[in-house]
């Protein structure tokens, strides 16, 4: 196998790995605000067992998560495993991913002074436009670097598929390494995450740059 023919077949298996980076990111974010507000609860119970579950989903390995997710509904209950492994795939890195950034968003929304509620409040906004309009705006400026941390680990992990046999890029490499018994498909979706790596973070620095509205 030529090199071109090499990258050609890998190529196509970005576009799978695209797919996991872009409908993780469409899940998981909104999930973890979801989270992060459940974790921040005044009741006890709610905020205890969030909490339990994101140390679960932190403290165990997305290798095993992506296991559990696709194989597990077969072996608890004989259910057959999806034909579509995309489906299975999305819904562990989302969950997982989501607990990660449900504690970005629960520092980020700590760290604002209780006297810009309190202010809020005196100005006639309610408890949904206080967090709607003036905490979550100054949220995301603060939370933005660490995101782009875990949008960046984000696109390396997502050669974790190969777990369960999905045909993204690194699963691609994987094959055509051991059949041509060669290390250079590893070489070249080396290349591969790298550059996607470098697209992300000059994407998400523009958006800092951006939100750097005081400099």
């Amino acid at each position: 196998m030529t090199l071109m023919t090499m990258i050609v077949k890998m190529a196509e298996g970005l576009g799978k790995t695209c797919a996991i980076f872009f409908l993780t990111l469409l899940f998981s974010l909104p999930l973890g605000m979801v989270v992060a507000l459940l974790r921040m609860s005044k009741n006890r119970i709610i905020s205890g067992v969030t909490r339990f579950v994101i140390s679960i989903l932190r403290g165990t390995p997305l290798m095993l998560q992506l296991l559990a997710v696709t194989y597990g509904p077969y072996y608890l209950f004989g259910a057959g495993v999806a034909r579509n492994k995309l489906i299975p795939v999305v819904v562990a890195f989302a969950i997982n991913y989501a607990a990660y950034f449900a504690e970005i968003y629960r520092g980020g929304i700590e760290s604002i002074p209780v006297g810009q509620y309190e202010a809020a409040e005196v100005l006639g906004y309610t408890r949904l436009q206080t967090f709607v309009r003036i905490i979550l705006p100054q949220v995301i400026k603060r939370i933005l670097p660490s995101i782009t941390n875990e949008v960046v680990t984000l696109v390396k992990d997502t050669s974790m598929a190969f777990t369960v046999s999905y045909q993204e890029m690194f699963t691609i490499g994987k094959q055509i390494a051991n059949s041509q018994t060669s290390f250079t498909p590893f070489l070249v979706a080396g290349v591969f995450y790298y550059v996607f790596n470098g697209v992300v973070d000059f994407a998400m620095g523009r958006i800092e740059k951006r939100l750097n509205y005081y400099q």
